[in-house]
């Protein structure tokens, strides 16, 4: 039985006892590599996925999911949810979506991924372990060198009409390089994300890993004090991501996040402008529709400083009587509807790196932090976070820099953008697909030696 026919029987058979339902399906395929000493030391292919049932009886939803998709399962589906749904006690009024009056149409499933032999990626792999460890003396060791693959399938139907299918795929590979001078050990780090293999180049990525270890050998602490700050670009998409939270309806009706009622108005400077994007080319979480069947919808968050809109699922979108956004979001089959981003970038300015760092008489220009999962907290949005990178004297990379620490305020951060770089790039997915240009701020607290 194929998804189409079992849904449509679940549902068929559900409104005996349901007045609406929605069959959510979905299905995940993963491959990982990782190479070590010019052998494979992981080759994985796992996959999983499920069905879930959301029915509303006597005005209350219920829920149920299964990983067996076959007719078998359709009984104890529709009774789970049935008998769940008595149990569920929540003022929130939960809705079945009637569907979009338009979707938008766009091809983001890329089958050069899947038609690449796992040779040639293994091929890869191996060529950038060997090209990173050639490539200078100082090179100790590879502390990773790796490859992930993903492809999903999406499917939705419900009673009230929608019946929708999508697919999606995607992948990223990075090395982590070990060097050392002497007692002195730094690590360096590369990765690409990416639809086609063919795209990547294996040596530019050894490259950039191994320059930058080296470049952090003799680094030290700065001077407490405050400056001015550069954030690298994958660094502040990092910390944009952690902070994400701050612009879902769900944690601003809670009173969970410092912009409830600021709609309208400035929250960050007017140079700064954040885009989501569901129908980005190449976007690893582009799509038409969300995990409710509602539309995806292009929208400036912030525009030139300014809080547009918050990210809505139905949920919430009627809780504040407006329309969802199209956000609506489950982690997996089995996990009830929240909210989450598709693909989030800062706009890109018109200054270019070495720009923003000739601005500087005397600061930091951060290229990693760490601590984005303890050392922040979104409710507030005070971060303190340890850092690498390199002090800045007259509009110069002067020397690198560890063992910090930066502290601030990231609303307060916002307002203190004083200049934005043209070198948008996005970061590995761990929180959505956020990217970000380099960013210059005005100062923040760097704590030393």
């Amino acid at each position: 039985m194929d998804y189409r026919q079992l849904s449509q029987e679940i549902l068929n058979r559900g409104k005996e006892k349901m007045e609406d339902l929605e069959v959510f399906i979905q299905n995940d395929k993963q491959i990982e590599i990782r190479i070590f000493k010019g052998e494979v030391d992981k080759y994985s292919i796992s996959e999983s996925g499920g069905l879930s049932l959301r029915g509303i009886a006597n005005g209350k939803m219920g829920y149920s999911y299964t990983e067996k998709l076959d007719e078998t399962s359709i009984d104890m589906l529709i009774d789970e949810a049935y008998e769940n749904s008595k149990y569920i006690d929540s003022p929130d009024k939960e809705i079945i979506f009637e569907g979009s009056d338009k979707y938008e149409e766009f091809e983001n499933s890329s089958s050069n991924l899947a038609n690449t032999p796992a040779e040639e990626k293994i091929k890869f792999l191996l060529d950038l372990e060997r090209e990173a460890l050639t490539m200078d003396k100082r090179v100790a060791s590879i502390q990773a060198c790796a490859y992930q693959e993903f492809k999903s399938e999406r499917y939705i139907m419900n009673t009230k009409g929608v019946d929708l299918a999508d697919n999606n795929s995607g992948a990223f590979a990075y090395i982590s390089v070990i060097v050392k001078d002497g007692e002195d050990t730094k690590t360096g780090m590369s990765f690409r994300i990416f639809k086609d293999l063919k795209e990547v180049d294996y040596k530019e990525m050894a490259k950039e890993a191994v320059e930058e270890g080296i470049s952090m050998l003799g680094a030290s602490p700065i001077k407490s004090d405050s400056y001015p700050i550069i954030f690298k670009n994958t660094v502040f998409a990092d910390i944009l991501a952690a902070f994400g939270s701050i612009f879902s309806a769900d944690q601003v009706q809670k009173g969970l996040s410092l912009l409830k009622d600021k709609i309208g108005e400035k929250i960050a400077t007017d140079i700064f402008t954040v885009v989501e994007d569901p129908f980005l080319p190449n976007g690893f979480y582009s799509k038409a529709f969300d995990d409710e069947g509602h539309k995806t919808i292009y929208k400036k968050i912030i525009d030139k400083g300014e809080l547009k809109t918050y990210l809505y699922n139905l949920k919430t979108a009627n809780k504040d009587g407006v329309e969802s956004t199209g956000n609506g979001s489950r982690g997996s089959y089995k996990a009830p509807v929240t909210i989450a981003p598709t693909n989030v970038y800062v706009e890109k300015g018109d200054k270019t790196l070495e720009d923003l760092i000739s601005s500087i008489d005397k600061g930091v220009y951060i290229i990693s932090v760490q601590g984005l999962h303890s050392g922040l907290n979104p409710v507030s949005g005070d971060y303190s976070l340890s850092a690498d990178g390199y002090e800045i004297e007259n509009g110069k990379i002067k020397r690198p820099v560890n063992q910090i620490t930066i502290a601030g305020n990231f609303f307060e951060t916002l307002m203190d953008i004083e200049a934005i770089g043209n070198d948008l790039e996005f970061t590995i997915p761990m929180f959505g697909y956020i990217g970000s240009p380099s960013i210059k701020v005005k100062k923040l607290s760097v704590s030393g030696e």
